[in-house]
């Protein structure tokens, strides 16, 4: 042990993203399109004698930000919409003609943790996410669910006959929306906060100001786990911020 720091670890946030699945006809999906390994293969062709075709493009082809209900008084979702289905990612894609509506509680309440096992560098760490902790969450994972049935039921799809595959319509109740949130969440690979920068008062702030570790000397943590809490939105550009500021402070000091 060299410093006790009790919120190293804790304070773990994630963009929980549920993803149902509607089925649609009369329209090109890269289900449909790529469902062959020759057809992928074309694919990968298509990109390297043309730099074009589906390799070019963000699997995300739509994306946009609501509330989940009245009672927030901004957008508290994201869409990501895909023009593709799967049970996982890493899996093969359905069989059939289907759009992705991705959905993500950008303000989640629930917290998790990560710790070292063993003093084994090689040893997994115990990741307890957490997922669907708190009510508040579990009430935005229904109406998130809700509202993307409301997007899908649009006239403007209705050519395209939309059926929801996942997680089936016939799931209606907050006990069935709940219980089938858990089942089709899945990470939006946007872990935060486990060493949280704080005021000196606070116990479990792991960072000072200048991103370093306090009862540690030498030490900064310059990434997403420095974040109290989780941006309302893709941690990308947020974390290069954070690099970028990170970096300057590193050259200020040892000036």
């Amino acid at each position: 042990m060299v410093h006790h720091s009790p919120g190293v670890g804790e304070n773990l946030q994630d963009h929980l993203q549920l993803r149902p699945v509607f089925k649609v006809s009369g329209v090109r999906t890269l289900n449909t399109e790529y469902a062959n390994l020759a057809k992928r293969a074309w694919m990968g062709i298509e990109y390297a004698l043309n730099g074009s075709g589906p390799l070019t493009m963000a699997p995300s082809q739509v994306g946009l930000f609501a509330r989940s209900s009245a009672r927030y008084a901004t957008a508290n979702l994201e869409f990501h919409f895909q023009p593709l289905s799967l049970d996982r990612w890493g899996e093969g894609m359905h069989p059939f003609g289907a759009f992705t509506a991705s959905v993500c509680n950008l303000r989640p309440s629930s917290r998790g943790s990560i710790h070292a096992v063993s003093p084994d560098p090689a040893a997994p760490p115990r990741i307890a996410p957490n997922y669907l902790s708190t009510d508040e969450d579990r009430e935005v994972a229904c109406d998130a669910l809700r509202l993307a049935r409301r997007i899908a039921s649009q006239p403007a799809l209705a050519k395209y006959r939309p059926e929801e595959f996942r997680p089936g319509a016939h799931l209606t109740s907050d006990e069935d929306l709940r219980a089938a949130a858990a089942d089709i969440g899945t990470t939006i690979f946007h872990p935060a906060g486990t060493a949280a920068m704080g005021p000196d008062h606070d116990p479990n702030a792991v960072l000072d100001a200048r991103l370093r570790v306090r009862g540690v000397q030498g030490l900064r943590v310059v990434d997403a786990s420095a974040m109290p809490r989780i941006v309302s939105g893709n941690t990308n550009s947020p974390t290069l911020m954070i690099a970028e500021k990170g970096a300057a402070m590193i050259l200020e000091d040892r000036r």
